[in-house]
């Protein structure tokens, strides 16, 4: 056997380690072979591949350098030396990739790879939201495209949010898409929480109508919400308590409020991940995209992990292994970012890791 197939074995046989217990070893013959030329690739184009926790655990456990949630992906991208950037994940992140690295090749691995809870709001929203709320400073999650994020002043994400919130010295903060992650991170950080509409005629609405007063303040949330975390329901984890009445339920802050107070733990991506490392505990219901959770499955196969496996996020399954070597050979798909708002955005996005 040449040295080209003695690579590729050794890619086979540490795939079959990993993830026989999830992938038909058929499935692994085939993919080895697309690992071994994104490898291949990458060692060719001076390449760095980025894998969000949300990738199939085919792709998450053989190609990426680096995996974790989109802070952790973000400060990578920003501090590579690579002259090529590989997002796998959807078009925001790539977008923040290209901000913070703007001379860098930014490709994102599928034709559009898009985003509910980004798609939620523009950058005229925002607009329109600070002059409702003139001088109320804006934050804005990292799940928003980089338009939105030039209106900002900060930038947070889910494993940052209350900190982001805690070093605001304004009574008031605009907080910026997601309604769910706004109340959750409002009632961890002790503030009151209104949420903004647009009624039939187009205009913006708050409810309730008078922000409600606190002694740490208020934070006013837009409507967006997550395709994926806003399916989860109480009656999800009342009926796997019943089956399983020592099973823990882990969950994601974009989730609902009533969701998020039924579970033992909320956290980002990366602390669900590190909260089942280290739990003494053994069974598990895990709610967000189901593709993580095959992932810790992956990385945990002595303990019991359940999920529902029919909320899957349509946008982050679009990233596969076939097209990851299409995005290698031809560059595609390119991310650019025009300068201006690249600029505007990229206040808020540092702003966001220093807090971090």
């Amino acid at each position: 056997m040449n040295l080209e197939g003695l690579e590729h074995q050794a890619i086979l046989e540490k795939m079959r380690e990993g993830l026989a217990h999830l992938t038909p070893d058929a499935e692994l013959q085939i993919k080895s072979e697309l690992v071994y030329e994104i490898l291949r690739l990458k060692r060719e184009r001076n390449a760095i591949i980025l894998g969000h926790n949300y990738m199939e655990p085919v792709l998450f456990h053989t190609i990426p350098d680096i995996v974790g949630d989109s802070l952790y992906l973000a400060q990578a991208a920003a501090a590579t030396e690579r002259d090529v950037i590989v997002f796998c994940g959807v078009r925001f992140m790539a977008e923040t990739a290209k901000i913070l690295n703007p001379t860098k090749t930014v490709l994102l691995p599928a034709q559009e790879a898009g985003c509910s809870l980004a798609a939620s709001i523009t950058a005229q929203d925002v607009r329109d939201l600070k002059n409702m709320f003139p001088g109320v400073p804006v934050v804005v999650y990292v799940n928003t495209y980089a338009d939105v994020k030039a209106e900002a002043d900060f930038c947070c994400t889910s494993g940052n949010a209350a900190a982001v919130l805690d070093a605001m010295e304004s009574e008031e903060v605009l907080f910026l898409p997601d309604e769910f992650l706004a109340r959750n991170t409002a009632e961890e950080t002790g503030r009151g929480c209104v949420v903004v509409t647009r009624n039939a005629s187009g205009e913006l609405e708050a409810q309730p109508p008078v922000l409600p007063r606190t002694e740490r303040g208020s934070v006013i949330a837009w409507h967006g919400k997550c395709e994926v975390h806003e399916q989860f329901q109480v009656e999800d984890i009342t009926l796997a308590r019943k089956q399983f009445p020592d099973i823990e339920v882990i969950t994601h802050p974009e989730s609902s409020p009533e969701v998020v107070h039924a579970s033992d733990f909320s956290g980002s991506t990366t602390r669900m991940v590190q909260y089942v490392k280290e739990s003494s505990k053994n069974h598990f219901l895990i709610l967000t995209e189901c593709s993580m959770g095959d992932n810790i499955i992956a990385e945990n196969p002595e303990k019991k992990v359940a999920q529902l496996c029919n909320v899957r996020c349509p946008h982050m399954n679009q990233i596969t292994l076939e097209d990851v070597v299409h995005a290698l050979r031809n560059d595609v798909t390119l991310i650019t970012v025009e300068e201006e708002v690249r600029q505007k955005a990229l206040r808020s996005v540092e702003r966001m890791i220093a807090i971090s």
